[in-house]
């Protein structure tokens, strides 16, 4: 069985030999080259056919960006980027995932032993899951273009999905989880939400610090509703979206208000799904919508359980269109979907059961 080729990235040699050092020694990995600016990234491409490529952003010459426009065109392969953990890293990301990224691990500023372990697993389970999977390029495409939000009102229109509820009508929130290739899919759902829709949304997305205020920005700018990185504090209103801030976990309770609580360092996610949807089950039970979005692994399986025990509804995304089908995967292998929509559709369903 061949390996899976790795090309990795950065001006930085510290950098290079720290994301070595996190797939040195997986048998099932191989490190083809090793680049120090863009116009190596596109030559070595070309000339390597790496399987999967890590890509720093700031470099000389040519930088991450450009190259990454450049291979996308020519040798259209699995970019993976090496993002700082600053305001600027944060925007630089998320305008490389809308350019075809497929996804980013965070430049700490010490890789020590910690800073290698703590993500060194996920780097990892990245590489092969983008290597192995031959259609996430296509399906990164087709979530590349933003939705902007119609100037006419929308109708609310049952799923022609394999699987539909018939239970609709006047939930009180939303509770939505997600994680890679959240960032692009989010900008196809969260724009077609509509002024009115009379409820506020509770988001979940894995990312670093810094990283969820851009997010947050991003989908405003192209929203009706009203998008904001969650403070703590504050009592959430209809009509306006909560992001969970990086590094901390977000929890609903009585009255609406949301809290944020400190890194929980027992949970791989921080922010993580199981908890704000666990705490949303238990303040609104049957008022409450969840939502379960592209991503690896099964975080929100065990909160939408709880939340389908106390009679909410549960949306999952379809396998067709997510970018990784794992976490709606564990969700509808789990039995308690109600809903299992395309993409497209989210937005649609969101209101119908919001709406009535």
């Amino acid at each position: 069985m061949s390996k899976i080729k790795v090309l990795i990235v950065d001006d930085s040699a510290f950098m290079r030999k720290a994301i070595e050092s996190m797939l040195n020694g997986e048998p099932d990995i191989e490190i083809v080259g090793f680049g120090a600016n863009g116009e190596d990234a596109v030559k070595m491409t070309a000339k390597l056919r790496p399987d999967v490529i890590t890509l720093d952003v700031e470099m000389p010459k040519m930088n991450g960006l450009q190259a990454l426009e450049i291979i996308m065109k020519d040798t259209p392969t699995p970019v993976i980027m090496v993002s700082s953990l600053t305001q600027e890293g944060a925007d630089t990301t998320l305008k490389a995932l809308d350019m075809g990224a497929v996804d980013f691990i965070p430049k700490e500023k010490s890789y020590g032993s910690v800073g290698i372990l703590k993500i060194s697993n996920e780097l990892k389970s990245k590489v092969r899951k983008f290597a192995g999977d031959k259609s996430i390029l296509r399906r990164i495409s087709s979530h590349r273009t933003p939705i902007r939000p119609s100037t006419t009102a929308s109708t609310p229109v049952a799923s022609t999905a394999t699987k539909t509820s018939t239970r609709a009508g006047f939930k009180k929130i939303v509770a939505l989880g997600t994680s890679t290739g959240g960032p692009q899919s989010l900008q196809r759902v969260i724009p077609l939400l509509p002024a009115d829709l009379g409820v506020p949304v509770l988001i979940v997305q894995h990312m670093p610090p810094s990283f969820t205020a851009s997010l947050a920005a991003r989908l405003n700018s192209l929203s009706k509703v009203t998008v904001v990185e969650a403070q703590g504090g504050e009592v959430v209103q209809p009509n306006w979206v909560y992001i969970a801030k990086g590094g901390k976990q977000m929890v609903i309770k009585r009255g609406g208000v949301i809290e944020l609580k400190p890194e929980d360092n027992a949970l791989l996610h921080n922010p993580c799904v199981d908890v704000m949807v666990a705490s949303v089950a238990e303040v609104y039970g049957k008022d409450a919508l969840g939502v379960i979005m592209t991503g690896m692994g099964n975080d929100g399986t065990k909160g939408l359980t709880e939340l389908k025990k106390k009679g909410g509804l549960i949306v999952s995304q379809d396998e067709a269109s997510c970018i990784v089908y794992g976490m709606p995967r564990a969700v509808v292998e789990a039995g308690i979907a109600d809903d299992i929509v395309p993409l497209d559709e989210i937005a649609k369903r969101i209101e119908y059961h919001c709406k009535g």
